[in-house]
């Protein structure tokens, strides 16, 4: 009865073809395993840990752990035990192997070493989106690409009107930049009433703004050049050029690379985040197999292996390593891993860890600022902090309208479903700096703590306003009757 079951025969229904039709696909796994009672219990333990799973899958995950462990900073920097805070992020990591050797502070560790890893995870989605995201039709994104620019432009010259001279004046790029991961998340908190094009907008125009920030820690926070070491770094981007285009594919050259090149970058004097970003550019966006390339060659390794499994006896098969099906199994993995390409392996590897380690690490110790009463109340009149929150609460918005306007008046045109309110509301997320300019706020002042709290007294303030200012015109903007109009 059972092999009459199963044979399928054409008189039957069609739901009894196979007897797997019915059964979820996340049950599949064990239902076909060897050891169905421990896949089983695999499954009731990936069962538990669903609403962690859930809750890391969503865009505003990132955004909220990012927030708690700022948030953690402050609370633990104004605490009792604040000291403690400060000794961790100043005690020293040392590499010593001989012929060079590192010892630095924690802070530097995760600003220049943990933040490379960022930049590069930055960089692998700029060029997905020039190549084949947002970015890869210039008239589709003229009107994001021309308000990222008043986006930075605006704000620069905001904080020029309160530090036009002195050692305040080098912290101009501070309110250029945007935080993606809080902008998004705010965008998310408002569901489905905002159109999709509000939310490609919003990413070209972050897109710009990184390549914007990147560009001015390139140029502007260089102090002193190297050459020597320059050229070393030069030399480790060739060598990766000249290899992806001889088709090696093999990560661990390019990670042995990429160490050599921080060394370089770092001894040449520019910041290390940028040969991240170069490394990543450098990255092949395209797979190794075409669709129909990868069903042909993963058909073939299929027929290999089953043809492999019944040409030999049942106690041969308990024993793979003397059979041909390890080598068609090995043959399958390899043209799945090159039916992915570099670029898309990379940065679905790398996003979780940066989104919910590298990135709240960072903000845990760049957060963290003594908010005393006395510092407050300097930095409510400090040009510092006035030039950073007026120009990322006021000086993007207005930038980004003011540009968005001028595009328009050459014969672009806006996305479907954007009105001039959700720019306003685009401008006002524009205006969560954070991340980058907890970053460049610390390379324009290396040496001056003061002002650099009030920098960043200026960058919590501004980016908690604006984010609160964007949620709220959005939502008046797209109210749900207006969205379902």
């Amino acid at each position: 009865m059972a092999k009459k079951k199963h044979a399928g025969v054409k008189s039957m229904s069609s739901d009894r073809e196979s007897p797997d039709k019915d059964i979820p696909l996340d049950a599949l796994s064990w239902h076909h395993a060897r050891n169905p009672l421990i896949a089983q219990r695999q499954e009731n333990l990936k069962s538990f840990a669903g609403p962690l799973t859930n809750f890391i899958r969503t865009e505003t995950s990132s955004a909220i752990v990012l927030f708690l462990a700022a948030v953690f900073a402050i609370l633990w920097a104004n605490s009792a035990w604040s000291e403690h805070y400060f000794d961790l992020l100043h005690s020293h990591i040392q590499i010593d192997i001989g012929f060079w050797e590192l010892d630095e502070t924690v802070h530097f560790w995760v600003n220049d070493i943990l933040m490379v890893i960022f930049f590069f995870l930055v960089g692998l989605e700029i060029k997905r989106e020039i190549v084949a995201g947002e970015l890869a039709n210039p008239k589709a994104v003229m009107v994001p690409i021309v308000a990222a620019v008043g986006g930075m432009v605006i704000p620069s010259l905001v904080y020029f009107l309160f530090n036009t001279s002195g050692e305040g004046s080098s912290g101009w790029g501070i309110p250029v930049a945007t935080d993606i991961a809080f902008a998004l998340g705010v965008l998310t908190l408002l569901g489905s009433r905002v159109p999709f094009g509000l939310r490609i907008m919003l990413l070209a125009l972050a897109v710009v703004d990184d390549i914007g920030g990147i560009l001015i820690i390139a140029i502007f926070y260089t102090e002193e050049l190297h050459f020597i070491p320059l050229i070393v770094a030069g030399a480790t981007l060739l060598i990766a050029y000249v290899a992806q285009r001889f088709g090696i594919w093999y990560i661990p050259l390019y990670i042995a690379l990429g160490i050599i090149g921080w060394i370089a970058t770092h001894d040449a004097g520019i910041h290390p985040t940028v040969i991240g970003v170069a490394f990543a550019l450098l990255t092949p966006w395209q797979s190794w197999y075409s669709r129909d390339g990868f069903e042909q060659s993963a058909e073939e390794a299929i027929d290999e292996y089953k043809e492999s499994a019944h040409s030999v006896t049942t106690d041969e098969k308990e024993d793979s390593a003397h059979s041909g099906e390890v080598g068609a199994l090995v043959h399958l993995g390899d043209h799945v891993r090159k039916a992915l390409s570099p670029l898309d392996r990379l940065e679905h590897a790398l996003q979780p860890v940066v989104a919910f380690a590298i990135v709240p690490i960072f903000a845990f110790a760049n957060s963290g600022v003594a908010l005393s009463g006395e510092i407050l109340g300097d930095a409510l009149v400090s040009p510092i902090t006035l030039g950073v929150g007026l120009g990322l609460l006021i000086g993007k918005p207005i930038g980004i309208l003011i540009f968005t306007w001028i595009a328009l008046r050459f014969g672009a045109a806006l996305p479907t479903g954007v009105n001039y309110a959700g720019v306003v509301g685009v401008g006002f997320l524009g205006g969560i700096g954070f991340t980058v300019s907890l970053l460049i706020a610390d390379l324009s002042f290396p040496d001056a703590q003061l002002i650099l709290d009030q920098g960043k007294i200026g960058i919590i303030v501004a980016s908690l306003l604006a984010g609160l200012f964007g949620y709220v015109v959005l939502r008046m903007a797209y109210s749900r009757g207006a969205a379902e109009k």
